[in-house]
């Protein structure tokens, strides 16, 4: 069943309710799997969202944020040499990484709404989400990625390749 027949079967106070459980802090739970799953969705919901963008707009010209140029300046400052267009899961995962990785997201505390909320991230910018090709990661790392991603033209092949189709 497709997300957003699942959110239809809820009804309105289904879905109310499931936005208000999204919106508490990760403390208020444990790892309740229904929960989890909920989660899950909604990462999968915005990775769908922004795949669809990208595909049907220059990514050039997107803006993510209000604050994109102060993430893409302080990302690449921070991340001179890091090649957007494919990642790996060392580049965001490996302990040396997460050394860096931390203190730059926690710049945006306070500033990026939900800054560490986990969203999906493609390794590969010239491919779609998939379980290969997806990574777990902050709300501030996908944004530095993707700001990076399409002022450098890393997204122009996903966008020019559905251009063709049309």
């Amino acid at each position: 069943m497709a997300s957003d027949e699942v959110l239809a079967s809820l009804g309105v106070g289904g879905a109310s309710a499931v936005a208000h459980a999204l919106s508490l802090p990760a403390e208020a739970y444990g790892n309740d799997p229904q929960l989890e799953a909920m989660w899950a969705m909604k990462a999968y919901n915005h990775a769908e969202i922004y795949f669809n963008l990208i595909s049907s707009v220059d990514p050039k010209f997107l803006k993510l944020t209000k604050l994109d140029d102060e993430i893409y300046s302080d990302f690449r400052g921070t991340f001179k040499d890091l090649d957007v267009k494919r990642l790996t899961t060392e580049d965001l995962k490996s302990e040396g990484a997460k050394e860096v990785w931390r203190p730059f997201c926690n710049r945006f505390e306070g500033l990026v709404e939900d800054f560490n909320y986990g969203t999906l991230l493609r390794l590969d910018a010239e491919r779609d989400y998939s379980e290969e090709n997806s990574i777990f990661a902050t709300r501030v790392q996908f944004f530095a990625v993707e700001v990076a991603r399409n002022r450098e033209g890393s997204n122009d092949t996903v966008f020019l390749s559905q251009k063709s189709k049309s």
